[in-house]
């Protein structure tokens, strides 16, 4: 029996990785013959890095980089040898993780890092990117990255503006004559899920704004500043779009790379099933098995386990899901492919409980047991007849 396993990190418990290892161990418990593959999956949010360095045998660099204000922090991305690939998430250098609660402050946050990240694959021989743009504290369009690349954001006196979406009010003019030149030599796949544009009531101001720290005022005001940036934009790019779908993502940036990089936005489920080939694993399987920490109605709507579920049934392959919990309206995963789901939580516990990295695993390893019992046992019906 082959099994492959491309299973979601359950945020905060269980790594992708992680996640297919514990079904592995409690499944083995009944079938200890049985091959089991277990392949990491991202949906290019956070685990992205992680997970296409491990399937694309990659490693791990770390660099050294300015943060939402400024502050050093240690950016881990993945470098992939064979292809000269860097697989980046921008919420490490600039994410809305890295600023407390209380802190939090999308006028003066900054996109400086990712650029830095970027400009460090560069040295190190890199032409082809993956990015990951979720979960980012910032709302500056993604100037400052692009200030780290060399682009010159200049105000009336040709100065560089502050950074931070404050400083897009002092813009006029964007220069190219600094650029990092080997930057014309890049690709880059934006692993971007959301539609958002630019600007507008359903623009990364308004929309993520409020998240990042921003009141009526800042939303209205960083609303003014992006369009004013889209239009000066245009005088170098005349098709510069800052209505485009996804152009509005991690606070502008997605129109900053579409724009200025020769970068596609693209579904991050997809381009992680891409990159790691995983259909190529699915020929000779039995059985796929997928999940992730919370299996709802949103999950059928593109989300990891549904992504897996569809390549799988492109081969006629069964799919099963575990999750960490599973909600009434998760019967909508059926309809794409999810043949039967199973919740991994074996009792009454709290959240934090439910979460801990050992219990997770425990629950996953048991979950996977009592699966393979029933295919165990159907498998004993099938012979009798």
């Amino acid at each position: 029996m082959k099994i492959v396993t491309a299973i979601d990190s359950f945020k905060g418990s269980m790594t992708s990785i992680e996640a297919g290892n514990a079904f592995s161990d409690g499944f083995h418990r009944v079938f200890p013959d049985a091959r089991i593959i277990v392949r990491p999956l991202a949906d290019g949010g956070e685990g992205t890095v992680e997970a296409l360095t491990n399937g694309m045998n990659g490693h791990l660099e770390h660099v050294t980089v300015s943060g939402p204000f400024g502050q050093p922090v240690d950016c881990a991305y993945g470098l992939i040898q064979d292809s000269m690939t860097a697989v980046i998430e921008m919420s490490g250098a600039a994410g809305i993780t890295l600023v407390p609660a209380e802190d939090l402050n999308p006028l003066k946050a900054t996109t400086y890092g990712v650029g830095e990240v970027i400009a460090d694959a560069i040295k190190k021989g890199c032409r082809r990117f993956i990015i990951g743009i979720g979960g980012s504290a910032t709302n500056d369009g993604g100037a400052g990255m692009l200030q780290a690349l060399g682009f010159g954001l200049l105000d009336d006196d040709g100065r560089e503006i502050p950074r931070g979406a404050e400083g897009l009010e002092k813009l006029a003019v964007i220069t190219t004559d600094q650029v990092i030149p080997e930057l014309s030599e890049c690709t880059f796949r934006i692993a971007c899920d959301v539609t958002n544009p630019l600007c507008g009531s359903n623009g990364c101001s308004s929309v993520f704004g409020p998240q990042k720290g921003a009141g009526p005022e800042d939303i209205e005001k960083m609303d003014r500043w992006l369009a004013r940036y889209a239009k000066i934009a245009r005088t170098l790019h005349p098709d510069a779009d800052p209505e485009f779908p996804g152009t509005g993502a991690a606070g502008g940036m997605g129109f900053a790379f579409r724009t200025f990089l020769p970068a596609k936005l693209e579904s991050g489920i997809q381009i992680v099933l891409e990159e790691t080939r995983l259909e190529s694993y699915l020929n000779d399987a039995d059985l796929i098995i997928t999940g992730e920490g919370r299996l709802d109605c949103q999950t059928a709507m593109g989300k990891v386990p549904v992504g897996v579920a569809r390549l799988a049934k492109a081969h006629g392959k069964p799919v099963i899901a575990f999750a960490g919990s599973v909600t009434d309206d998760a019967s909508a995963c059926i309809e794409c492919g999810i043949d039967a789901y199973f919740p991994i939580v074996r009792g009454v516990s709290t959240l934090e409980e439910a979460c801990d990295s050992e219990n997770a695993r425990k629950n996953m390893a048991a979950s996977a047991e009592q699966a393979a019992r029933l295919i165990k046992l159907t498998l004993s019906f099938s012979n009798c007849r």
